[in-house]
């Protein structure tokens, strides 16, 4: 077994698909409409389904925006370097919600970035995780 993707409902997909593209750096993979059920379906990722987790995107024609809940955490991404990546991020008008920095109790370095919907995506500097306990 192995983790295939993480959905998330997304208001308007277009949006949503430049965000984690132009600025997080991921490919859009494939794309279905479904008119039968009136939503979209868009996966994307930093690599081929058949190898790494990706992300769908699914747009309900007829839903605008969604309530995220208190339930739902964050999905991560590893990145070399944080401070670069979240300059990248804001320069391409991004919103880093939280700078790069320590994480509470932990020398791992984090920050947390938005996406359009409201969905925290928290980066991990992955050269600070070895030397994390």
């Amino acid at each position: 077994m192995r983790l295939l993707h993480t959905m998330l409902r997304v208001g308007d997909l277009e949006r949503s698909i430049a965000f984690y593209t132009d600025v997080l750096g991921m490919r859009l993979l494939r794309r279905k409409d479904y008119p039968g059920g009136r939503f979209t379906l868009a996966f994307v990722g930093y690599g081929e389904e058949s190898d790494t987790t990706v992300l769908e995107l699914t747009h309900n024609w007829d839903t605008s925006s969604y309530e995220i809940g208190s339930g739902y955490g964050h999905i991560a991404i590893g990145v070399d370097d944080i401070v670069g990546v979240c300059d990248q991020i804001r320069a391409k008008g991004g919103r880093v919600v939280r700078e790069p920095g320590p994480m509470k109790n932990g020398s791992t370095v984090i920050a947390f970035v938005e996406d359009p919907d409201g969905y925290k995506v928290e980066l991990i500097e992955l050269s600070s995780r070895s030397h994390a306990a």
